[in-house]
């Protein structure tokens, strides 16, 4: 670990949540991590939540005080919620970690988007995905992502605030539980969610839109600047693991029309 790593303070809003409570778990060894949630009710044994509700501006600078970079896990996470849920989570939340992050003087904010915000091009099988094309999200969350990244976009260019987007796969602890082919296809694992979240933290680039998915043979979205940019190397395949077998179809096998809804 080095000097800088060690002296750097991160904040983990969400760390109650699936993705943020793993990384609480796996990045606590090289920052002085913050944790925020919602529920102390929720924490873990011996931690320590930081309890904000990210729709007020107020409680969120209070919860930025003294952080060097946020990682913004917290907010609704299903392709299929409402648009009051996106509304004060995703959208006035987003913002709100945004401008208390300028306020406060953070330097870096790694917000979680989502493969949502381009979803339309997987359920009309239109591949491959790059991170430069225009968004076409498939439901309200992704709407929601792509407003996130779009603010992030604004708070870059217009404040110098660094941010790096994120556009999270399926992170689950065992892919082959799923039974679409799409979703082994943007499965991220646990280990190299950590590691794309590190890479984020660390990378000198300030602003940068990225797929953050493992090393799936079946991948249908460009990581190309994910690797280059971030240095990130992803190290698990679906493909990898006991008893997995993979129906090789040309071109991608189909999606259903009423993707992501069930997903």
């Amino acid at each position: 670990m080095t000097q800088d790593t060690a002296r750097r303070r991160v904040l983990i809003t969400g760390a109650t949540g699936g993705i943020g409570s793993h990384l609480s778990r796996t990045l606590a060894e090289d920052y002085d991590l913050v944790l925020h949630g919602r529920d102390p009710d929720k924490a873990a044994p011996g931690q320590e939540l930081r309890v904000a509700d990210l729709a007020d501006l107020e409680e969120v600078e209070a919860v930025l005080e003294g952080v060097d970079t946020v990682v913004h896990m917290a907010g609704a996470s299903s392709p299929e919620s409402s648009w009051d849920a996106v509304l004060e989570a995703n959208i006035i939340g987003v913002r709100n970690v945004l401008e208390g992050a300028r306020r406060t003087g953070v330097r870096r904010v790694v917000l979680a988007s989502s493969n949502h915000a381009f979803g339309m091009y997987d359920r009309h099988e239109q591949w491959p995905v790059y991170p430069d094309q225009p968004p076409r999200a498939d439901s309200l969350y992704g709407v929601s992502k792509v407003f996130g990244e779009s603010l992030g976009r604004f708070y870059h260019d217009e404040h110098g605030l660094d941010v790096i987007n994120l556009r999270i796969g399926w992170f689950s602890e065992d892919p082959l539980d799923a039974q679409e082919d799409i979703l082994r296809a943007m499965w991220l694992s646990p280990r190299d969610c950590t590691e794309v979240v590190r890479c984020a933290i660390e990378a000198e680039v300030r602003f940068g839109l990225y797929y953050a998915i493992s090393d799936n043979p079946n991948r249908r979205w460009s990581m190309t600047n994910t690797q280059l940019e971030l240095g990130y190397r992803p190290r698990d395949a679906w493909t990898s693991l006991p008893g997995a077998r993979e129906h090789v179809v040309e071109g991608g096998a189909p999606v259903r029309d009423s993707w992501p809804r069930g997903s």
